[in-house]
């Protein structure tokens, strides 16, 4: 038997989807077009939404998410690192190097949680909170190498490699003092996870990371993919 649910309430988290999924924002009328309703149930509806601060709407009448987003996304954080925790953990000990959950907030990759090796003499000391672009170290790398896989046609039958050709690239990246100087850096991307971009990955002070860290890291970005699903 399929629950009861609330219309309006449905229409409204449409509608921050829609806003979400634009940078530019939408017009009353686009947002009657795609909802299917009328202008005067939007008006509604953004209404409500502003008294919340979730939408705001510029000079020229288009609506856009509002900050009040940003509070309630600050409390997804404590459960995020919470579903995170155990694998986290079980890849620090594992490999003798601070583990970390990043996410996506920007242009730039934020540690929501870390765990640091309890039976090492010497592990580099990095810190919940700790952001840097995306553009830099192993776990902003991570996840844009994610989107460009994401952004490529899906082909119907997989291409044979021919003799000459590049090998595929690892499912993990791999960085050295780009963060921190002396500091190596491996993670992989988080994937089949709704609405969250973020990458899994270990810091370690070496010249190069051991090659069985990549193949571990890929696994717990899996491991930590699970539980947030």
């Amino acid at each position: 038997m399929t629950a009861e649910t609330s219309q309006t309430l449905d229409r409204g988290l449409k509608v921050l989807k829609l806003l979400a999924d634009t940078d530019h924002g939408l017009t009353v009328t686009e947002l009657a077009g795609r909802l299917g309703v009328n202008r005067t149930v939007v008006y509604r509806l953004l209404a409500t939404l502003e008294q919340h601060a979730l939408v705001r709407r510029d000079l020229g009448g288009r609506a856009r998410v509002g900050l009040g987003v940003l509070r309630l996304a600050h409390q997804v954080h404590p459960l995020l690192r919470e579903a995170a925790l155990p694998a986290l953990r079980s890849l620090a000990e594992d490999v003798g190097a601070t583990a970390h959950l990043t996410l996506v907030d920007g242009n730039d990759a934020l540690a929501v949680a870390v765990v640091e090796p309890s039976w090492t003499d010497y592990h580099v000391a990095y810190r919940t909170g700790f952001r840097h672009p995306l553009e830099r170290g192993a776990a902003g790398k991570a996840i844009l190498r994610a989107r460009e896989r994401a952004a490529q046609p899906l082909a119907t039958v997989p291409p044979q490699p021919r003799d000459g050709d590049r090998p595929a690239p690892p499912p993990y990246v791999l960085t050295h003092g780009e963060l921190e100087a002396g500091a190596s850096g491996a993670a992989a991307p988080l994937s089949g996870v709704t609405g969250v971009e973020g990458s899994v990955g270990v810091v370690m002070l070496a010249d190069a990371v051991p090659e069985r860290v990549g193949a571990r890291v890929v696994e717990a970005a899996l491991e930590v993919s699970e539980a947030l699903r």
